[in-house]
């Protein structure tokens, strides 16, 4: 009777989630094996698929699949307005396919997305090639409508279901295949094919570097401590997950709050520290500022069991602690990029629960702490999609830089893959690179059980945000902070969207918010020197206690500034600070920070 009840319920399963569960999981029985041995065997099955995937369990896409099928099935109205649409965009198409080849300069019927530049080229305009981009934009337009509106779907599955769509169809792309791209064969008759031979080499060289599973050496004009990360200071503390970094002052008065950056540990820190002309940590010391900075542990396998409580204790307060025997009886300005800035929310909760106020303002570069909007990489932080990742883990201790990668690489995959793939193995080119492009092929890793525990803790249950995560044992709330807070989000950032980051408001009450929404990405957009030709930003202050608007409002009453960020975020850590002094001595070796040696240190350089 169960046998029977469990396969009625299998078929009438309308998700197909107990057959995509059971698939997730892939629990095998090894009868010549005790169970200990069993189980590590099923945790190495599983790590094996999920490397195959990149990190995405099939079980999740599956079941995206199944329930969009499922649902598209049962809606007849959906189905004639497909078929409908259909109908209406393929004539469209007949129509342009019959008069381009004539008519040069026929109107197109379809146009590519905002920022797509894959047709961008003159040669695209000429038949057959114009008729080719026409016939795949079509279907683009055509599978966007397919993927969104279905009634009933989940949120999360009409999510997964419409990205993993695009990137089967930004594959099948006519701009990816040399035969079907107009500037490829150009550039073959011009180089009579040598930019094919140095494709072919540089795609050997790729591939001999996967299977030696080797990661890409630093470009040599961007080396940190020789082209990048040049900024004078000394290295004055040390444990087994951070060093900590005191530059040395620029000016003969600094400030009397030191500054003290958190970055995430998922970078290296020199982002905030690149060529001189976009150092940010240079132009704060030229203004009259003393600058500390964390410089993180790239975890390995031994660094497997470092928690979220680690990266808090061993990492912000340690580097606090540092801050404080310096420049004691000083407030601190702390500063906290990304998931530095999640950490340091938690930090800063904490101390406020504590009564601890060593304190003076804090400020957050793209920045979570309310995950709702979590961005578009949210999409695949599910319990299927930690299980996947658990088991990659699991064996190396960590989760590398690759997989982060991929994803935000998926994300823009246009601009991220397929295009510069085109250039590099097609046209030959030599790869562009400059200092951010350089430091972000610097990977880092993630250690097993912190990356756990901030993607369930956080990501996927918002226990932050909604008073349930805990320090020491008892619940923190970012409501029990009452300083003054600068938070910048950045207007394209698919990693942290600002209207997430903007929520700082209503998670602070208490506190003086100044909000600030600067053109560009998650990196470049905070990567922004005084001098950016190409930068703008809007700028509002939300007194303590005061109001909150929503993000339309706000965009609407905001202050409107040309230019870079910096110096509006610059005049506003003076107008917190109080008098100038001397600057302080590097370090204070009677409390046991001495000078251990010269920044960059010695974890920026570790692979």
């Amino acid at each position: 009777m169960a046998a029977r009840e469990q396969t009625v319920q299998n078929m009438t399963d309308p998700k197909g989630e107990h057959f995509m569960k059971k698939l997730a999981e892939i629990e095998v029985d090894w009868p010549f094996l005790d169970d200990e041995a069993s189980n590590e065997l099923n945790i190495r099955l599983r790590h094996s698929m999920a490397q195959m995937a990149g990190g995405l369990p099939p079980a999740m896409l599956s079941e995206a699949y199944i329930e969009w099928l499922t649902h598209l099935s049962a809606n007849p109205g959906k189905l004639g307005d497909l078929a409908n649409d259909a109908v209406n965009k393929t004539s469209d198409l007949f129509r342009y396919a019959m008069t381009a080849p004539f008519m040069p300069g026929t109107e197109s019927p379809f146009q590519a997305k905002k920022g797509d530049r894959r047709f961008a080229s003159d040669a695209w305009q000429a038949w057959p090639f114009n008729v080719m981009s026409q016939s795949y934009l079509m279907v683009e337009n055509w599978i966007d409508s397919m993927t969104q509106g279905l009634p009933g779907m989940e949120e999360e599955h009409q999510a997964v279901f419409s990205f993993m769509t695009s990137q089967l169809l930004a594959a099948m792309s006519p701009s990816n295949y040399p035969l079907t791209n107009p500037d490829v064969l150009q550039a073959i008759r011009d180089e009579k094919g040598q930019n094919l031979v140095r494709g072919a080499a540089k795609a050997l060289e790729d591939v001999m570097d996967n299977l030696k599973k080797t990661k890409p050496p630093i470009h040599e004009d961007y080396i940190p401590g020789k082209q990048v990360a040049v900024t004078e200071g000394k290295v004055i503390f040390r444990n087994r997950l951070i060093e900590v970094i005191q530059y040395s002052p620029q000016t003969e008065a600094v400030d009397a709050e030191p500054i003290l950056i958190v970055p995430a540990w998922i970078m290296k820190y020199y982002i905030l520290d690149l060529s001189p002309k976009n150092s940010m940590v240079k132009y704060l010391v030229e203004q009259g500022h003393t600058v500390f900075m964390i410089s993180w542990l790239n975890p390995g396998d031994e660094d497997r069991e470092l928690n979220m409580e680690d990266y808090r204790k061993l990492g912000v307060m340690a580097a606090m602690d540092a801050v404080s025997a310096v420049m004691p009886r000083r407030k601190i300005h702390a500063v906290g990029y990304c998931i530095g800035g999640t950490m340091l929310s938690i930090a800063a909760a904490t101390m406020a629960r504590d009564g601890d106020k060593r304190l003076k303002s804090l400020t957050f570069f793209a920045a979570q702490a309310d995950f709702v909007h979590g961005g578009e990489i949210r999409m695949f932080v599910n319990d299927s999609q930690l299980k996947a990742l658990d088991d990659l883990m699991h064996i190396e201790g960590f989760l590398d830089s690759k997989y982060m990668g991929g994803s935000f690489q998926a994300l823009r995959s246009n601009d991220l893959v397929w295009i510069p793939m085109v250039d590099k193995y097609y046209l030959g080119k030599e790869e562009f690179m400059n200092d951010l492009m350089s430091w972000n092929a610097d990977g880092t890793r993630m250690p097993y059980k912190m990356h756990s525990e901030y993607l369930r803790k956080l990501f996927l249950h918002n226990d932050l945000a909604e008073g349930r995560f805990e320090v020491e044992g008892k619940p923190i709330s970012i409501s029990d902070i009452e300083i003054p807070m600068f938070v910048v989000g950045t207007s394209t950032d698919h990693v942290a969207p600002w209207v997430s980051v903007y929520k700082f408001h209503d998670l602070a009450p208490e506190s003086e918010v100044t909000f600030c929404l600067t053109t560009g990405g998650h990196n470049a957009g905070i990567v922004c020197g005084p001098t950016h030709p190409r930068r703008s930003h809007e700028i509002l202050t939300r007194e303590a206690g005061g109001g909150t608007f929503d993000t339309e409002t706000w965009k609407e009453v905001a202050e409107q500034r040309d230019g870079s960020w910096w110096p509006s975020w610059e005049s506003w850590l003076t107008s917190h600070s109080g008098k100038q002094v001397k600057p302080p001595k590097i370090g204070n070796p009677a409390k046991g920070y001495k000078v251990l040696g010269d920044a960059p240190g010695t974890y920026v350089h570790q692979h």
